[in-house]
């Protein structure tokens, strides 16, 4: 019997002694997580790192910022302009919210939290450790993949090798805990790089691990199978994100990292935020950059580092922007990731999609300012690609087989475009721009050819293209010749002092964003507030 339910007297007593108790125990188990070792020293990663070190030190590179700022960005990226990113794991298996319900589901006033009680049990019954049986990957078709792709027009592709989570989607020799010994039991990664390349596509890999330190630690905080040491090597550190990453720790980053480079050669390595906040790993970040560099070179092949914020001199490797674009040229290569829907990055039962045309014109507009796009999409559990996501991948790929003259190859104009939308600079949102307008143009170039992509279709069927507006009294900056890509036949347009006036034809090649090419003695931008 329960002492508490003797007397009313007792009950607010009991109240506060049930609440204490609670704390304690609480307590007891954020005291008991603090004291696990932050991460065990493995043999196998100490004998990595003493090979890293070698080829880090034996090479065109080294391990220095000075040694690392002589990186080139290779002509195949610079050229590629459009990859898919897949994100794809353990957490589509929930398909709730986005993909850090792996984390959010330990999180007491979290949506997730709530849903994962309600549908699966206490997080001390069900974790997040048994979903992985659920991950089967049964319909997984690498080739089929490859294959959209492809007809998606990109160049590359990127999977998720680890996500935050840590479970990896590769034969990883550091830990049970990857696709190729549970759950699918297939390397998924080394599966989809043998199909990428058969398709003549370049293959890449992200690597997510250093998020994993802290990535579990609202499992610390309450009952939950985040404390049981069996599942340590999983879970674990699941440290606060304030604490000092361990040397430990570190290590067995490198060590996986380079496995990623060796095992599967990808030509892109791309890593996320938290990389470069720790100061601590600055001396790694060096040291795998000269690594794979270094392989690469042995390879013959061109590669690049994407990262995120300040974590590499601009030099040294790509900057990639999340969800955000530049509002001007940059002088240096660059990339957009972002996803074709605005809430998740993994599969999630409800998405809210973006449309194939503001994807079209993202990309017209990154590539006018000498970046690249990395479009991601998430694959369910079973490895089947959701049918909206494949529809947006085919009709990108449809805009790119008329208009990719203008994508592919080319390199920024002496100004990026015209019209009145300004995208902002900046990432994390996919709100940093208002909806384009038939004003809007963007420009490239490839040798003497200037395209001209017109944004939004002009509902009157008339572009005008004002930085081409004819300068009184100049031989200069005529324009000889324009045609529209995908037509066969003449286009009606005149060069007036208010701009390139071109008629579109009533039968268009498609259904988005028009590209015209142009042919002229000595084109230069007329600045649009002079072309009125």
């Amino acid at each position: 019997m329960n002492p508490c339910r003797l007397t009313n007297i007792h009950d607010q007593t009991c109240a506060w002694s049930n609440a204490l108790a609670a704390l304690a125990a609480v307590c007891l188990m954020a005291e008991a997580a603090c004291a696990q070792p932050a991460w065990p020293v493995n043999p196998k990663v100490a004998e990595a790192v003493k090979q890293i070190d070698i080829v880090a030190n034996q090479g065109p590179f080294k391990p220095t910022w000075e040694s690392l700022e002589q990186f080139q960005t290779p002509e195949w990226y610079r050229d590629a302009k459009f990859g898919i990113f897949i994100h794809w794991g353990v957490y589509s298996v929930p398909a709730f919210a986005n993909e850090w319900y792996p984390r959010r589901m330990y999180e007491t006033n979290s949506a997730e939290f709530k849903h994962h009680v309600e549908t699966w049990g206490p997080q001390s019954k069900f974790g997040y450790k048994d979903f992985i049986p659920m991950f089967k990957a049964e319909r997984f078709d690498p080739k089929g993949w490859a294959k959209l792709f492809k007809a998606a027009g990109a160049k590359y592709v990127m999977p998720v090798a680890e996500h935050h989570d840590g479970f990896a989607m590769y034969d990883c020799s550091y830990t049970r805990w990857c696709a190729a010994k549970m759950g699918p039991q297939r390397d998924i990664v080394g599966e989809l790089a043998e199909a990428v390349r058969s398709q003549g596509l370049v293959f890449c890999v992200s690597s997510h691990r250093i998020e994993h330190w802290w990535y579990m630690n609202f499992g610390r905080q309450i009952d939950s199978d985040v404390n049981d040491p069996q599942y340590a090597d999983f879970y674990g550190p699941a440290m606060d994100e304030k604490a000092p990453l361990s040397k430990e720790y570190m290590d067995d980053w490198l060590a996986r990292s380079c496995e990623l480079v060796d095992k599967y050669r990808p030509q892109i390595f791309w890593f996320d935020w938290w990389i470069g906040e720790q100061p601590a790993m600055e001396p790694y970040r060096q040291k795998f950059a000269a690594y794979y560099y270094n392989r690469a070179a042995q390879w013959k092949e061109g590669v690049a580092i994407n990262y995120k914020l300040n974590a590499f001199p601009v030099s040294a490797a790509v900057y990639d922007i999340e969800r955000g674009q530049m509002d001007s040229i940059n002088p240096h290569f660059w990339q957009t990731d972002t996803s074709v829907s605005t809430n998740s990055w993994g599969y999630v039962t409800e998405q809210n999609f973006k449309t194939p045309a503001s994807l079209i014109q993202d990309l017209a507009d990154i590539v006018s300012k000498n970046g690249s796009l990395l479009l991601n999409i998430g694959p369910k559990p079973d490895g089947t690609i959701p049918e909206p996501e494949q529809k947006i991948l085919l009709e990108i790929g449809r805009w790119l087989k008329v208009n990719g003259d203008a994508i592919y190859g080319t390199r920024p104009w002496k100004v990026f475009g015209e019209g009145p939308t300004k995208v902002l600079k900046g990432g994390f949102t996919d709100t940093g721009r208002q909806p384009f307008s038939p004003e809007d143009i963007r420009f490239t170039t490839k040798g003497n050819d200037l395209y001209a992509i017109s944004l939004v279709s002009p509902p009157n069927g008339r572009v005008v293209v004002r930085s081409l507006a004819r300068r009184a009294g100049q031989n200069d900056g005529l324009v000889t010749k324009v045609s529209l890509l995908g037509y066969r036949g003449k286009l009606s347009w005149e060069q007036t002092p208010q701009g390139l006036e071109v008629s579109l034809p009533e039968e268009k090649p498609g259904n988005y964003s028009p590209t015209l090419k142009i042919d002229g003695n000595n084109l230069e931008p007329v600045p649009v507030d002079s072309a009125k």
